[in-house]
């Protein structure tokens, strides 16, 4: 069972086609997948025959079935910048603040998307700068899909499990954390001696100052897992050839991870804006 939004799931059972995978709910779905329709992208790549396709595991199985390498936010640095030094120009979808970030760091020619998550695109900065000033001791953890403005302010950015590692390892007593909340329970299990404050999303006239929660997300509750259990609803199907097609992207990603663990590491390390906070 895949507790988590559906694409997460496909990508499970083009791994896995002989296995069972479940998910809790079967609309869970994510602004980016939603915001990348299969036949948009193939227009996209088709006016881009050149570049090498590099897409976001938020998108859909349609879509990996089309691209030539998928990335996580923990490799997607490590693999632009492995595809630069080989010479090659990026065509990458769909998150264009992940884009734009991993861009400037690397240098790489990129053609973005303009798609965006929903729950980071949301964070303001002038706001963000206003709690850093009632904060001044706390570390500032956001993650790359985050507009501009936004990541300029932090001492941290990177993935979620990057952004736990900070918390973990960091010797600061607040930390001021830009990504959907839902992440901040799991840091307060693991670090409960230091000071989590959710990073805003709104101004100052707003009911609600931070809500990033991720609604798709959201929609993976008890009933359902237990559904799954009891009754076998909520199975994820990927009918061939997509299935097979949409495998050579992930497995290029998996390979590259396991047989470059160091530049990894360097990558991670070149999310880290101030090393010497962390």
């Amino acid at each position: 069972i895949v507790a988590g939004v559906r694409l997460m799931g496909e990508t499970a059972k083009i791994l896995s086609p002989h296995k069972c995978v479940f998910m809790p709910d079967l609309e869970a779905t994510c602004s980016l997948d939603l915001g990348c329709p299969a036949d948009d992208f193939r227009k996209f790549k088709s006016a881009h025959p050149d570049r090498v396709s590099v897409v976001y595991a938020n998108t859909s199985a349609a879509v990996k079935a089309q691209a030539d390498w998928m990335v996580t936010s923990s490799c997607a640095l490590a693999i632009v910048h492995h595809l630069d030094q080989q010479g090659k120009k990026i065509l990458w979808a769909p998150d264009r603040h992940l884009g734009r970030y991993i861009q400037e760091q690397t240098g790489a020619d990129m053609i973005l998307w303009n798609g965006a998550c929903i729950v980071h695109d949301e964070f303001k900065a002038t706001e963000l700068a206003a709690m850093r000033q009632k904060h001044p001791n706390a570390m500032v953890l956001v993650h790359p899909e985050s507009p501009q403005h936004v990541v300029d302010q932090a001492d941290v950015v990177g993935s979620t499990s990057a952004m736990i590692k900070a918390v973990l390892e960091g010797s600061a007593p607040e930390y001021i954390v830009a990504t959907d909340q839902g992440i901040l329970h799991r840091m307060r299990q693991l670090a409960p001696q230091k000071k989590l404050i959710a990073a805003p999303t709104a101004g100052e006239s707003a009911t609600c100052k931070s809500c990033a929660n991720c609604p798709w997300m959201a929609m993976n509750g008890l009933h359902g897992i237990l559904q799954c259990l009891e009754h076998g609803i909520g199975e994820i199907e990927v009918n061939e050839p997509i299935r097979s097609e949409a495998l050579a992207c992930i497995l290029r990603m998996l390979d590259f991870t396991s047989t470059n663990p160091e530049l990894l590491a360097k990558a991670q390390h070149g999310f880290i804006k101030n090393i010497g906070a962390a």
